[in-house]
């Protein structure tokens, strides 16, 4: 019987080579693995260090226009008492967006903060409709801001030499001049008109344009009747308006932010709330110049409410968590900050006329305290019939 073929040395060598290696490997795995695992789960959970691992959870569903604000607000709550044991998830969202998820269930949201209450009664009709109940636990106003035009001063000053002033009725003409700016201030160069606004079935200021819009087209400043959107005349003048809005961007933040970014080829004027305005004077300046701020005539407060969702999938814990962020909100320091983003606080402890406030120190942009005549936020049936007109004139462009 032959004998089997002996391992030689280097053979061997080869084999223990082959199981170090493999012992090496295993090693690897389960320990070193394992302890970038954890260094990975404690990096991620360094952003909020401060919060308890047995926090309560609670997602706020925001328009842009507060994003500043609030996520300053979230920064500073973090560190007190309460804060420790709330981890608050920051939802951007268009106003209308956000009444939209919470109609159709998204469990993220325990708050809801849109930019105006105007939209409130549709939303408690559409929620009574398909849960039953009031869909809103509690309620406070955190601040207040108005609309406001937006546009480069330069073509400001060419715009009020032609119009005397700045209206939709005046927009309205620029709009339709055929020559566009050659037209209005024999600026050929600066193309045609330009106007934006954002989406009113997404965002609470695309729906305030429409609304100032019908306002202003009846001189009226309260009783918006259905009379008034059916009108043949309003209609068509309104339609014309809009034919040049080239786009329609869900968020009044992320508008004004093209603005600043891409300016005078994206936008001449906007109409935006006075708090976007103001939050980004500054920015345009070492871009494109400077903006001007002008009031329209017939005007309306957006009060920024918060909402504290009543819906089965908010437990009273989040519900305790919500309110503490809220009282958290309406302290005089908080408040007062809101001012520093353009704001007017809700809280009427907290003043608007004091040394630094931008309500004052940027006057030479066009702001003022005085905002002249305020329009009500007209009947559910009239902002149903309102949007769907419009609906209706962007599916015939």
């Amino acid at each position: 019987m032959s004998e089997e073929p002996k391992t030689s040395f280097i053979g061997k060598i080869i084999v223990f080579l082959f199981i170090a290696g493999c012992f090496y490997g295993a090693y690897y795995f389960f320990f070193q693995k394992g302890t970038k695992n954890t260094n990975s789960t404690n990096s991620s959970s360094s952003s909020s260090s401060n919060v308890s691992t047995n926090a309560v959870q609670i997602g706020i569903a925001y328009g842009t226009e507060k994003e500043r604000w609030l996520k300053t607000a979230v920064s500073d709550f973090a560190q007190t008492s309460d804060g420790k044991n709330i981890q608050i998830d920051l939802i951007p969202m268009g106003s209308l967006e956000g009444a939209q998820a919470v109609l159709a269930g998204d469990k993220r949201i325990v708050v809801w903060t849109p930019a105006s209450s105007s939209y409130k009664d549709i939303f408690i009709q559409d929620w009574q409709v398909k849960y039953g109940g009031d869909p809103i636990a509690k309620e406070e106003t955190l601040a207040l801001t108005p609309m406001v035009f937006v546009m480069w001063e330069e073509r400001y000053q060419a715009f009020v030499q032609k119009y005397k002033e700045v209206s939709f009725q005046t927009i309205a003409s620029a709009i339709q001049e055929k020559g566009g700016w050659d037209t209005i201030a024999q600026k050929p160069e600066w193309g045609i008109f330009k106007f934006g606004h954002t989406h009113p079935n997404q965002s609470n200021s695309g729906l305030a344009t429409l609304l100032l819009m019908a306002y202003d087209y009846h001189h009226k400043t309260n009783n918006l009747l259905l009379k008034d959107i059916v009108d043949v005349n309003f209609q068509t003048w309104m339609q014309n308006l809009e034919s040049g809005v080239s786009s329609l961007p869900n968020s009044t933040g992320n508008m004004m932010k093209e603005m600043i970014l891409k300016g005078p080829s994206a936008f001449d004027a906007v109409f935006v709330y006075e708090s976007v305005a103001i939050d980004y004077l500054k920015n345009a300046e070492g871009r494109w110049g400077s903006l001007r701020v002008i009031y329209p005539k017939y005007n309306m407060w957006n009060d920024n409410p918060y909402y504290i969702i009543n819906a089965s999938w908010v437990s009273p814990d989040q519900k305790k968590a919500a309110e503490a962020f809220l009282n958290f909100l309406y302290s005089e320091p908080v408040q007062k900050q809101s001012l520093t983003h353009g704001f007017r606080p809700g809280n009427p402890a907290v003043p608007i006329k004091f040394q630094g406030s931008p309500f004052l120190q940027l006057q030479n942009f066009g702001l003022k305290i005085e905002i002249g005549t305020v329009c009500e936020a007209p009947k559910a049936e009239v902002i149903n019939n309102l949007l769907a007109s419009w609906q209706r004139g962007q599916a015939g462009r």
